[in-house]
């Protein structure tokens, strides 16, 4: 697999934009190493941000827009991971908690990073958290505050 290449957008400051962090910690470990992915690309830029933990991956884009309805927070970062099992509920946990946080962005055209991990097992889980590998936390950072940056750019924030 290609390594990522963070570096061919650079992102702006947001100097005093907060931002929403709610994170799913079924699997703590994981959580730990998304959120420290997180914080830091959000640090770099000048952002600060709220942290709230939910039982689960489906329960996340439901935080985001109750919490995000206030109109304090500049974008949200969504953060979890969904391991496939034996049954089908990897799929519905999948599938459903991205579209939900893709029908957030598109439909309150509010700035949502994706870092809710999907994946075969935990030491996938590990390899893409970890901030020193695939830093899926920081993705989601990066991906929030270039949305952040654009609505602003379109008069929008």
């Amino acid at each position: 697999m290609a390594e990522a290449r963070r570096d061919l957008l650079p992102l702006p400051s947001v100097e005093g934009a907060r931002f929403l962090i709610v994170e799913a910690r079924y699997y703590d470990g994981v959580g730990e190493m998304l959120l420290a992915g997180a914080t830091r690309a959000l640090t770099a830029v000048g952002a600060t941000w709220d942290v709230v933990n939910v039982p689960g991956a489906l329960e996340i884009p439901a935080a985001i827009r109750i919490l995000c309805r206030s109109g304090k927070y500049a974008g949200a970062l969504a953060l979890g991971c969904v391991i496939r099992g034996e049954t089908y509920h990897f799929e519905i946990v999948a599938n459903e908690s991205s579209r939900a946080i893709m029908d957030i962005t598109v439909q309150d055209l509010l700035p949502v990073g994706n870092g809710i991990l999907t994946v075969e097992d935990e030491a996938q889980a590990v390899v893409r958290a970890d901030p020193a590998k695939g830093d899926k936390g920081g993705d989601a950072a990066r991906a929030a505050i270039t949305l952040h940056h654009l609505r602003k750019q379109a008069g929008l924030a």
